[in-house]
């Protein structure tokens, strides 16, 4: 386990809807990528570097920041053997482990359970944004999910209990195509988001937060925004989730990827800017990841559904740098004839944060033994 000087905290952030990680991290001298997207291709002129292959997006200059900085590993390749294209199964099986079987357990509410088995701390775990995501619940494990942090102390109880039935809704909304309304109805019979007591405890947060970082008004900034401000106030949360949504960039793609990155990027180094000016940076890392990538051609317009993509790590106890291989552009070496392959799989991430960072038995929560990355400065 990585040595900090606090309770290690993990922050996950989920880009729903298959980011285009080619148009992330690009292959800028790869011909095959030019050909590939006519419309879409960033040109080599106003990309940034990140070495002799690659650049970055011209609108991600925050992430480079952080990366020329040391602190941002980048998983290139990252993904699973047979990859499922849905949404709502692809951010399942990343949510759950499980590629070949539906079950009822988030890898994150079993990783609660392990942190907290008394379910003692109901904000052990929390969730910012609409809808309480499956990764992180799980049968009997305490979860707080708030929409709203600046009103959440002030719900009464009849608002608690509207707003538990808003994210359980959403969850429903979201879940039931994947997994079935039986499996899902049978779940949320046994889940709650306790949102009057994580009322109590959060409810004087916002009242001690001062900061001199000013977050933009987007909904991820937001989000990242209330992840500072309940790390800050020490209440015990070792685990939060936030979403960033938009990612399905089928048509329009020109506009629309270029501003969702701005807004992620700019967001993510305005927190972790905020937590050092606040000396609480050290033990806290970020995961980005999104549930596939997008399809090596464009279609004139945008993206459509594709297999491998990328991960990000940040954090100031990260080392830098890029883990496993940026996947072939090669016809013959393309996954299903028209997408980037994977050559990390993402249960070897998960194993390795919660092995290396958390200080957890990986093996039952991720179902099985994966390799691990070695993405510590002092693991």
């Amino acid at each position: 386990m990585a040595t900090v000087s606090a309770p290690p905290v993990l922050v996950v952030v989920q880009l729903s809807g298959g980011n285009d990680f080619m148009n992330t991290v690009i292959p800028i001298t790869n011909g095959i990528y030019h050909d590939s997207r006519p419309t879409l291709a960033v040109r080599e002129d106003v990309a940034l570097p990140l070495n002799d292959q690659l650049a970055w997006n011209p609108v991600a200059a925050p992430l480079k920041e952080l990366y020329d900085q040391g602190n941002v590993a980048i998983i290139q390749g990252i993904g699973y053997k047979n990859h499922n294209r849905s949404h709502f199964r692809g951010m399942d099986i990343w949510h759950t482990c499980e590629p070949d079987k539906i079950v009822t357990e988030g890898w994150l509410g079993k990783t609660l359970r392990d942190l907290d088995p008394g379910g003692e701390n109901v904000v052990t775990g929390v969730s910012f944004g609409k809808g309480l995501p499956r990764a992180m619940v799980s049968p009997g494990v305490p979860v707080t999910s708030v929409s709203d942090l600046d009103a959440f102390g002030v719900m009464s109880s009849i608002a608690a209990q509207e707003q538990r039935e808003s994210a359980l809704r959403v969850f429903e909304r979201m879940y039931t195509p994947a997994i079935g309304s039986g499996v899902v109805a049978d779940y949320l019979a046994h889940t709650g988001t306790n949102a009057l007591a994580s009322a109590g405890i959060l409810g004087a947060v916002p009242g001690s937060y001062t900061s001199n970082v000013e977050y933009a008004s987007n909904p991820i900034a937001k989000s990242l925004r209330d992840v500072a401000r309940v790390h800050l106030a020490g209440v015990g949360t070792r685990i939060f989730y936030a979403q960033h949504g938009g990612y399905d960039t089928h048509a329009t793609q020109l506009a629309n990827h270029p501003r969702l990155l701005s807004e992620l990027t700019r967001a993510i180094m305005d927190f972790f800017q905020d937590l050092r000016d606040h000396d609480a940076s050290e033990e806290v890392i970020m995961l980005v990841f999104t549930e596939f990538g997008r399809r090596i051609k464009d279609n004139g317009s945008g993206t459509d559904h594709g297999s491998g993509g990328g991960a990000f790590l940040i954090g100031d106890r990260i080392r830098g740098g890029l883990y496993g291989q940026y996947p072939s552009l090669e016809f013959d070496q393309l996954s299903n004839g028209e997408d980037m392959g994977f050559n990390v799989d993402f249960r070897s991430v998960y194993a390795t944060l919660l092995e290396q960072w958390m200080g957890v038995d990986p093996i039952p929560i991720v179902n099985g033994h994966y390799d691990q990355l070695n993405p510590f400065l002092d693991y």
